[in-house]
């Protein structure tokens, strides 16, 4: 009777410790997943700000849709400036402007046609990745975009991109995402990442940046 006593005991003992390491372990765990997931669409959500900007500055307005985003990265050119030179610390101390140093031929300026791609994301950036959510390729990045009138009346268009907390968490804890998502909504946080925004003129901030 002894024996199966003190076998229980070691068996309790050993489940308790499992546990307890299991709850340490648990939050640990989903912070680590959480932050290496997180640094893999904030580089997206980064890529798709540039791509949008060099749009709107073609355009006047940012792109609605990837495909529009991706046609537009693919097949058209924006200008690049090509430097040539820089003037001395000499020569701005005499005053001399570069339109001055480029009309005498000591530095060049040259304007030229580069495909977006290639200036905005670099020659091997895979397009048609740029909609999708990084280590969850069968979901969509939101994208969205609206026109708000600015305090001073002017009409501004926005955009934004997003990728909820359900999308890239969503096989982890279930109570410790709750707890996030919890916590986020009473600070009045959008849940998941997210660049720009469509209801305020933010600059096109991420919200990983914002706080």
């Amino acid at each position: 009777m002894k024996v199966v006593l003190r076998i229980l005991l070691v068996v309790a003992i050993v489940a308790l410790v499992y546990m307890c390491v299991q709850s340490i372990m648990r939050p640990i765990n989903f912070d680590k997943q959480q932050t290496s997931r997180r640094q893999l669409i904030v580089e997206r959500l980064i890529d798709i700000r540039d791509a949008q900007i060099g749009f709107k500055n073609i355009h006047g307005v940012y792109a609605g849709s990837f495909d529009e985003l991706q046609k537009f990265l693919n097949e058209e050119k924006i200008p690049f400036l090509v430097k040539e030179g820089e003037l001395t610390d000499e020569q701005l101390k005499e005053g001399m402007t570069e339109q001055e140093a480029v009309k005498k031929g000591i530095i060049r300026r040259d304007t030229t046609w580069i495909l977006a791609k290639d200036t905005l994301l670099g020659r091997n950036y895979d397009v048609a990745s740029i909609g999708k959510v990084p280590g969850f390729e069968d979901h969509a990045i939101l994208l969205d975009t609206a026109t708000i009138t600015s305090s001073s009346g002017y009409s501004v268009p926005v955009f934004e991109a997003a990728v909820p907390y359900d999308v890239y968490l969503g096989d982890l804890d279930a109570q410790l995402l709750f707890n996030l998502k919890d916590k986020m909504t009473k600070m009045n946080r959008y849940l998941g990442l997210r660049v720009g925004s469509v209801t305020e003129i933010n600059n096109n901030a991420g919200n990983w940046e914002q706080f």
